[in-house]
């Protein structure tokens, strides 16, 4: 079928990934043109911040042929994660409802539920022991967010959609709310033709963003970006920027939420990216009271966890420095004064100083 049949062998894998809960499956090859090359520019940039695998791993994302030896072509795919079965329109407007309830705590949306790489790697194994049983053994590997790749390269390349100027991929018919996946393959596969840009004159990404993050389109400082402050920032967060972060204590949404093609946007069918632990509504003062026991639990199989417990009270204490002063607020932030981590410590002063500048003297 492979040697004889390549349309019929995709459209058999195109049918397959659907049925294993993907919306979209495209085919690329490996040439990725100039990619590699505006990769390092944005290194040499610096803009990349701390994240200093991405310049470790620069020649595996510029020759994905180092991670899969003879690769061809890689099968790309994508996975809706707006709470399952939920209204996507209303999704989007309770996600603005909390950004606007400043004593709420915003989580990203991809990472209210179950930690989504674990999930999209069993399916792309799963679709990929189907594919052999169809065309033999083959050389190949899974990825999602998990390894050296160019997703969003290789998902435009696929005709998957295309870079939007937040450098995020969109689609026509699902905007942007999805994770990306794929199969790098020694399978000899026909590339699918991009879409081309649909973006137009649009800048609500670059206009939105909190921190200015999106310098100019599809350039990103990532050292600037809430996603990489609290998510990837290991240290204290810059304090000109802690104003800027709002509620937002587990990465950020704004370009996504803006974006006008996200009026197509669909909901996930994955039971696991429903929301857990009341995350999507709680408050920061609930939150900011998790022992580390407490966060452990309760951010067990979550893309949360990452960060371990003193970046999540980091994060909240910016948020509750930010939040209107109140009784409650300061009593939670006192109460973490003294605590052991010097980078918790640091944050809280810093966010009851922001309560004693209101004049309210129960903060003392």
């Amino acid at each position: 079928m492979t040697a004889l049949d390549p349309e019929a062998l995709r459209s058999r894998i195109r049918q397959d990934a659907v049925e294993h809960g993907f919306s979209g499956c495209g085919f690329a090859r490996l040439d990725l043109g100039d990619a590699p090359q505006r990769l390092r520019e944005w290194l040499d940039a610096g803009l990349h911040g701390e994240m200093d695998y991405l310049a470790r791993h620069a020649d595996l994302r510029s020759d994905p042929s180092l991670l899969v030896p003879g690769a061809l072509s890689v099968i790309s795919v994508r996975m809706p994660y707006l709470p399952p079965n939920a209204d996507p329109e209303r999704s989007q407007a309770d996600a603005w409802s909390t950004l606007q309830t400043p004593d709420e705590a915003y989580v990203a949306r991809y990472a209210l539920g179950r930690d989504y790489h674990k999930l999209v790697r069993n399916r792309l194994e799963q679709l990929a022991q189907r594919i052999e049983t169809w065309a033999g053994p083959l050389g190949r590997r899974v990825f999602c967010d998990s390894a050296p790749v160019l997703e969003v390269e290789f998902g435009e390349r696929a005709g998957l959609g295309w870079r939007g100027k937040h450098t995020l991929l969109l689609n026509r018919d699902e905007g942007s709310w999805f994770f990306l996946g794929e199969i790098v393959t020694t399978l000899d596969l026909p590339a699918d033709p991009p879409t081309g840009s649909h973006c137009g004159t649009c800048t609500r990404c670059l206009d939105v963003c909190p921190t200015q993050a999106i310098v100019a389109p599809y350039r990103l400082d990532a050292r600037r970006c809430i996603s990489y402050l609290t998510i990837e920032h290991a240290g204290p967060i810059p304090e000109d920027l802690r104003p800027l972060l709002g509620n937002r204590i587990y990465g950020c949404d704004d370009c996504q939420l803006v974006c006008p093609w996200n009026r197509y946007a669909q909901s996930s069918q994955e039971p696991d990216f429903a929301p857990r632990h009341s995350l999507d509504n709680a408050t920061l003062i609930d939150l900011f009271a998790w022992d580390e026991p407490t966060f452990l639990r309760n951010t067990e199989g979550s893309a949360i966890r990452r960060i371990g417990h003193a970046r999540w009270l980091r994060n909240l204490a910016v948020a509750l420095g930010n939040a209107p002063t109140s009784a409650p607020t300061v009593q939670a932030l006192q109460r973490r004064a003294e605590h052991p981590e010097p980078l918790v410590r640091e944050h809280v002063q810093w966010a009851l100083e922001q309560h004693r500048q209101t004049g309210d003297t129960a903060v003392t």
